[in-house]
């Protein structure tokens, strides 16, 4: 049979298939007719690019379905890591807190939750004053008085020595407060941004009695009835010169946290502490201590020195440090008091957010960080101060009362005022550079 022949019979052949509905023969002859050389008919032609259609169709399918399977693996993969900011928590905290954004940096916080902070603050003092009892009155008072004068220091921008016994009790009465009440609404901007890991490794740098922890899983208490916390597993890593503060911060942790968790039905979260007493100013010797690539976040809470050779081999330390255990994911969180950050750089804080982030562009410079995002936590809305009148008719009309820490501070050192929560930190979180 010649070609023309076998090409017409094959054309024949192909139309009969097509009218059969038999598209597997189909296709067979148009590839028959392809190898031969012969040019198509415009049936065929169009047959040929329904085929081709077809077959691209279905290959896409395959690949969307391919890649739709791994783009839910990798989100079932991030739910399992990081807590999804749920919104109604979110404006449930907003409002107990009476938030107010007043710029992009400045929030003023003149709430609290009562049903969270009112029991921690009435089990610190119930644990105080059995601490107390066990010390005889006069011995007591002395005590009392030698840690808080060399605690008042931060008022005025200085570093105390904490070397006195009592000195973890009257940071508990004076300062642990307002501290955790910081380092809460620091840990709820982490979390708001979906930061915050259900796995998280923490490094607390001069962690005091754990200060970072305390407002970490008192922020973890509050969610409770709005969604179901995942297993958490939080190590904290305790890094503190003063072992009196590990001790009592541990002391009143198991004591309260790990009770109420319970009451809380917070049972799947599992905290594992580790504690390493040394002076940040010997790290040479203890620089092997610390897990390589380990922490998710690594905390440095009031630890910064106005004097600048403390303050240059502080930061050398913390860079150190840095570079060796946290790992490439993750972040540095600093609490610095906005007087400290400003007497630092011999400034004076004003109403003025260009003078702000220079001196922020600067401390950050120091340190060797990235700016990820800083917050002004403040209670009057101002970056500068009120006069003591004012501020005292502010915060008795305006801010959260200490309840019941305010009597002993009465009983013990004289107080004729009623405390209350207040705020005046700078919340930086940066990475790495």
């Amino acid at each position: 049979m010649n070609n023309s022949i076998k090409n017409w019979w094959q054309s024949q052949q192909f139309k009969l298939a097509l009218k059969r509905g038999d598209i597997r023969r189909a296709t067979q002859l148009l590839q028959e007719i392809q190898k031969s050389g012969a040019r198509f008919s415009w049936l065929e032609k169009l047959f040929r690019d329904k085929v081709q259609l077809e077959r691209y169709s279905q290959e896409y399918k395959r690949e969307t379905e391919t890649l739709s399977k791994q783009l839910t693996e990798i989100s079932q993969q991030k739910d399992d890591l990081i807590l999804i900011p749920d919104e109604e928590f979110i404006k449930y905290i907003s409002k107990a807190f009476n938030l107010i954004q007043h710029d992009e940096s400045k929030l003023q916080s003149t709430g609290i939750d009562e049903r969270i902070f009112d029991n921690f603050e009435s089990s610190l003092v119930e644990y105080l004053k059995e601490e107390f009892s066990r010390i005889p009155e006069k011995q007591l008072f002395i005590k009392l008085e030698d840690a808080l004068e060399d605690i008042n220091n931060l008022k005025i921008g200085q570093d105390p020595d904490y070397r006195f016994s009592l000195t973890p009790h009257v940071y508990f009465m004076k300062y642990f407060l307002d501290n955790v009440y910081c380092i809460y609404l620091a840990w709820f901007l982490i979390y708001q941004d979906a930061l915050l890991p259900s796995k998280v490794n923490i490094l607390d740098i001069a962690a005091g009695p754990g200060t970072v922890a305390y407002g970490l899983a008192l922020f973890l208490q509050s969610s409770s009835g709005f969604f179901n916390i995942p297993q958490m597993h939080i190590s904290y890593y305790s890094l503190e010169k003063q072992d009196a503060f590990q001790f009592r911060g541990l002391q009143f942790w198991r004591r309260y946290i790990e009770s109420h968790y319970i009451e809380s039905h917070l049972t799947t979260v599992n905290a594992f502490f580790r504690f390493v007493t040394t002076d940040i100013f010997n790290w040479k010797t203890e620089s092997n201590n610390l897990p390589k690539d380990f922490f998710d976040f690594i905390v440095i809470s009031h630890c910064f020195f106005i004097d600048k050779a403390k303050r240059f081999e502080a930061n050398n330390t913390y860079k150190q440090i840095f570079a060796t255990s946290l790992k490439k994911s993750g972040y540095i969180l600093l609490i610095v008091q906005n007087k400290k950050l400003f007497k630092i750089y011999d400034l004076h804080q004003v109403e003025n957010q260009q003078q702000e982030k220079n001196v922020m562009d600067k401390f950050l410079a120091e340190l060797g960080l990235e700016l990820v995002w800083y917050k002004y936590l403040t209670s009057t809305g101002l970056r500068t101060s009120l006069s003591g009148a004012d501020f005292a008719k502010f915060a008795q009309d305006k801010l959260p009362k200490k309840l019941y820490m305010s009597p002993i501070l009465q009983q013990y050192f004289g107080q004729k005022y009623q405390s209350n929560y207040t705020l005046d930190d700078y919340v930086i979180l940066a990475k790495k550079s």
